[in-house]
């Protein structure tokens, strides 16, 4: 359906209340110019609303205001119900939306105050429509256009979700690749480095043949040449900045790797003063022993090495090189252990110690608290959210209905209570004492006499009173009028309803 059809569709839907009610009586009677302007209106409205839903709104506003300052008919308020939850669904800015709502609040009022008609109830039943029939259906408009928004920022995410996990697939690749360098340097350069240690004690064993001695010194020369070539390939394979992934050591402690170097041929001496208690942390102790291990062996052959393992401490230390080792290396292996322990919260320091070198690891306490987890997920945000807004609702729905209830209310209770029965008001003759006549009064008099309806004026200084006729409520009902002057009855007149074009008069004059 084009979006004219769709415009007279709507207009069409919209009149047909106000030409029912009409038709049925159901509110006061109106001229066919009257009933004219209002369609003409509406079909404003119908035609605005696609091109500026505000305007829609503030047509549909304007001819409720002028039908009852309340806003409260039943001919327009459905379209001003409609209007609204249009321009919730449609227009994307807050600010019309509130200005409009204060606009029709101020006119509203504004006619109420000039007809001064009962102001209290009429302002507080105005500010009950304007609640339930405005502004709640603009909300309910506002939360499908987000619902709307929502949904498309999902599809959003979920297609750059699945590039970010692309992404991530191709990163962990990487990362797995590192890893896999990585163990190629701390375990192949650890056992190349324990195979010079060997041939190193080849070389200076005293029963050797000559040849032998030759052939253990090429064998540890080529050690370290292959453990040169590894570091060049790992940088190789390896990426600046990528986080180093934790080795297991397959199951060996720490005291078997020192004694599997001690067996090597590599001198050293192991003291541990606590046993370290968590997987990560026992890790992270072997794997910096390994490494300081196999520098030792490496740059320091035949060193004697001192293994310290404390409770958040790992000390180890090498006295002088008693030979020649291959010079200094690249250094990857400290860069990588220190990344390593630092992501952990702790520390690393190497370097010259005395006439050796000394590596100092400290590790985190292991009865650390960890760190704080990740946020709440983004469902029970959601759900965290959906609560503060149904509580907002409620509590805004529980205020209309309160406002809207005691409004109502006021409105039935002063109504009923200024209900002169017709038997009673035939009983007042004119003359009689305004004391006995006074008995037959109800206790309330009307708070909206009609004096435009009126047939006479009152007397001049009378003290006239106005009473309903009937308790009937929302339509016009005729109305009495008892005036009292000099303590008699002076005047007594039925006051007739609206578009009876005047009606009956009962009227006496002293």
């Amino acid at each position: 359906m084009s979006g004219r059809g769709r415009d007279a569709l709507l207009w069409v839907a919209l009149a047909l209340p106000a030409l029912t009610v009409d038709r049925l009586g159901l509110n006061e009677p109106r001229e066919a110019w009257q009933e004219a302007a209002g369609l003409a209106v509406l079909a404003l409205a119908a035609g605005l609303w696609r091109r500026n839903p505000p305007a829609g709104f503030a047509a549909a506003a304007a001819l409720g205001v002028a039908a009852a300052p309340s806003l409260f008919t039943l001919s327009y308020g459905p379209a001003l119900a409609v209007f609204a939850l249009l321009m919730g669904r449609w227009a994307a800015r807050l600010r019309p939306a509130l200005l409009l709502f204060g606009a029709t609040a101020l006119a509203g009022t504004a006619k109420i105050l000039v007809r001064g008609e009962d102001p209290v109830v009429e302002w507080l039943v105005l500010m009950g429509t304007l609640l339930f029939g405005a502004v709640f259906p603009w909300l309910a408009g506002r939360y499908l256009r987000q619902g709307r928004e929502l949904s498309a920022a999902g599809w959003s995410r979920a297609a750059q979700l699945e590039r970010e996990q692309r992404i991530v697939a191709d990163r962990a690749r990487l990362r797995e690749r590192a890893r896999i360098a990585q163990d190629m340097h701390d375990s192949l350069g650890h056992e190349l480095s324990l195979i010079a240690v060997r041939a190193g004690a080849l070389q200076v064993a005293p029963d050797l043949p000559e040849r032998h001695r030759s052939a253990a010194a090429d064998l540890r020369a080529a050690a370290s040449d292959a453990t040169d070539r590894l570091h060049e390939i790992i940088g190789l394979l390896r990426e600046e900045g990528d986080e180093v992934a934790p080795l297991a050591p397959a199951g060996e402690s720490v005291r078997a790797l020192v004694e599997r170097a001690a067996e090597s041929g590599l001198p050293v001496t192991y003291v541990e003063e606590e046993q370290s208690a968590t997987e990560e942390h026992g890790r992270t102790v072997h794997r910096v022993v390994r490494e300081a291990l196999t520098n030792a062996a490496k740059h320091a052959p035949g060193a004697p090495v001192t293994v310290e393992i404390r409770a958040a401490a790992v000390i180890v230390s090498n006295g002088p090189a008693q030979a020649e080792g291959p010079g200094p290396g690249a250094g990857s292996g400290l860069v990588g252990l220190r990344a390593r322990i630092e992501d952990l919260g702790g520390s690393l320091d190497a370097g010259p110690h005395g006439d050796g070198f000394r590596l100092v690891a400290r590790l985190p306490a292991q009865d650390e608290k960890p760190l704080p987890g990740p946020p709440a997920p983004a469902g029970t945000r959601i759900a965290y959210a959906r609560r503060r807004t149904v509580m907002a609702f409620g509590a805004a729905l529980a205020t209309g209905v309160l406002l809207v209830g005691g409004a109502f209310a006021w409105y039935a209770y002063s109504r009923s209570q200024a209900v002169l029965d017709p038997a009673d008001y035939a009983r007042i003759a004119l003359g009689r004492p305004q004391a006995d006549a006074e008995r037959l009064l109800p206790a309330r008099t009307a708070t909206d006499p009609p004096e435009e309806r009126a047939p006479t004026p009152p007397p001049e200084g009378a003290d006239c009173r106005y009473y309903r006729a009937s308790g009937e409520l929302f339509v016009s009902v005729e109305h009495f009028r008892i005036c009292f002057k000099d303590g008699a009855v002076v005047q007594k007149s039925v006051i007739p309803k609206a578009g009876t074009g005047g009606g009956a008069e009962q009227e006496r004059k002293r």
